[in-house]
């Protein structure tokens, strides 16, 4: 069986390194990207099961970029786990399609479990 890819889009690079490594252990083949313009092209090349997404990056922010993924053909039904600093964007998420959301901080176990649960709905 495949293994499971999973695209990392976030403007924190230690955080990117680490989650990177934990999914990677955990059985994951893991692309990274740092930036909504860097994650949209390689969703385009890589086609993941799954994007991991901070909604806060500087140029095309995570919310632009999951406009144009869900506008583009092969990629637009991507499952999605948005990172974001605010938990009030719950009915924002809901109304966008998002599989799951994970407030900032949070612990890499919390990540793994939202993970596991998104790829076993699909």
């Amino acid at each position: 069986m495949a293994r499971k890819k999973i695209l990392v889009v976030d403007n924190e690079v230690m955080l990117v390194d680490l989650l990177q490594m934990r999914l990677e252990a955990s059985g994951y083949e893991v692309e990274c990207a740092h930036d909504g313009q860097e994650g949209l092209t390689k969703a385009q090349r890589v086609r993941p099961d799954l994007i991991i997404l901070d909604i806060g990056m500087e140029g095309m922010d995570g919310y632009t970029m999951l406009k144009e993924l869900r506008c583009t053909d092969g990629i637009k039904d991507t499952k999605v786990i948005m990172l974001t600093a605010s938990g009030k964007m719950r009915d924002v998420f809901e109304k966008e399609g998002i599989s799951d959301y994970i407030t900032k901080p949070f612990e890499a176990d919390e990540l793994l479990a939202s993970v596991g649960r998104t790829l076993k709905e699909g």
